[in-house]
């Protein structure tokens, strides 16, 4: 039998699997049926019946079978809800070292060779020199870790980080 690990459907597969055999036992109960005493009580024509009992039989089933798919697709986004709530809590520390790219970032905003274009997470290069390799990407990282302020200013955590950064650089 399939597991009922966070990664798996073995717990929808379980509860398609009793729907199905529930659908199939009530088919079978209404097979059972005697149709000569309910064709005697009722006056009904015996294939009518037949028929009917055929066709009660598989919409339970199927209706059982839809709840299972329900509940496996419930179960699904409470899931995915709880995995990404997880996540959403989960941040960059901003003790972090800054990778090369970040630092390099830092000093340059530093040394007021690229800055922060207002309005927008996008560094630009001042004075002509080279621009940033990943413009955008680089200003939210460092947001992210709180490097650096809503004006593109490195705030005291970023200073630190430059300061690491720099030291990491001298050690190698």
């Amino acid at each position: 039998m399939a597991g009922f690990g966070p990664g798996e459907d073995g717990f929808e597969d379980l509860l398609r699997s009793v729907a199905t055999e529930f659908g199939r036992y009530l088919e079978r109960s209404l097979e059972q049926l005697d149709l000569d005493q309910v064709v005697e009580q009722f006056g009904v024509d015996p294939v009518t019946l037949r028929g009917w009992v055929e066709t009660t039989g598989g919409w339970l089933r199927a209706q059982a079978e839809g709840l299972a798919e329900e509940f496996g697709g419930r179960m699904r986004q409470q899931r995915a809800a709880a995995c990404a709530e997880v996540l959403d809590k989960a941040a960059p520390h901003p003790l972090d070292p800054p990778s090369e790219e970040q630092g390099l970032a830092l000093a340059a905003l530093d040394s007021g060779r690229w800055c922060v274009e207002p309005g927008t997470d996008t560094l630009m290069a001042r004075a002509g020199g080279p621009p940033p390799a990943d413009a955008l990407g680089v200003v939210r990282e460092l947001r992210t870790r709180d490097w650096i302020d809503r004006e593109g200013e490195l705030t005291l955590a970023g200073r630190h980080a430059l300061g690491r950064w720099l030291k990491r650089a001298q050690g190698d």
